[in-house]
């Protein structure tokens, strides 16, 4: 299991325990089935940062704290220099770079995604939750697929969607693509 699943596992455990919940309970609280929270729990599966998002609001915590173990401190503003935002791999097609980590009651979470090109054939993985994203293609090719529809974008093109929507995104040309994201809830 990886680590960072692990720890992420624990503190969705830990979570659960300290507001004296069952793990049915926390489940339906979350939109899930027992067994999707318990494999969640367990470490048996690789949760989205869109699930993470969602959990983390039912709660009244910060992603952050779910996905770092750490608690933002900052109220008035939270400086990321280059390259130092807290990165998480969430599979090995997806590295988020959180750019507000430090900040306390934001109301979007900014990333930098860059998306690892896949063979060809591999089919998408869709992703929906509540909210609307923005995003803003910093390098490469991206193809964008929102509900069957697609578009490509090339540096400095963006998008604004519905995060219902289901959504996946494909690097294009056999690189890496790199996007600012907003992820509002």
């Amino acid at each position: 299991m990886d680590e960072q699943i692990r720890q992420i596992a624990e503190r969705l455990k830990g979570l659960r325990e300290s507001l004296d919940l069952s793990m049915d309970q926390a489940a339906a609280d979350c939109g899930l089935s027992e067994a999707e929270y318990k494999a969640l729990e367990s470490g048996e599966c690789d949760p989205s940062v869109s699930l993470l998002q969602r959990i983390a609001h039912q709660y009244g915590i910060t992603l952050d704290e779910l996905m770092f173990g750490e608690e933002p401190k900052m109220k008035s503003y939270f400086l990321t220099r280059k390259g130092t935002g807290i990165s998480v791999e969430r599979s090995k097609a997806y590295k988020y770079e959180l750019l507000a980590a430090g900040f306390i009651g934001r109301k979007a979470d900014p990333f930098i995604v860059t998306v690892e090109p896949k063979p060809q054939g591999t089919p998408l993985h869709f992703n929906t939750h509540e909210g609307q994203e923005f995003h803003l293609v910093m390098e490469g090719r991206i193809l964008v697929n929102i509900s069957g529809k697609e578009w490509t974008l090339n540096p400095g093109d963006s998008l604004f969607f519905d995060s219902g929507k289901p959504h996946a995104f494909l690097a294009l040309d056999g690189k890496p693509a790199k996007f600012l994201a907003m992820v509002m809830q």
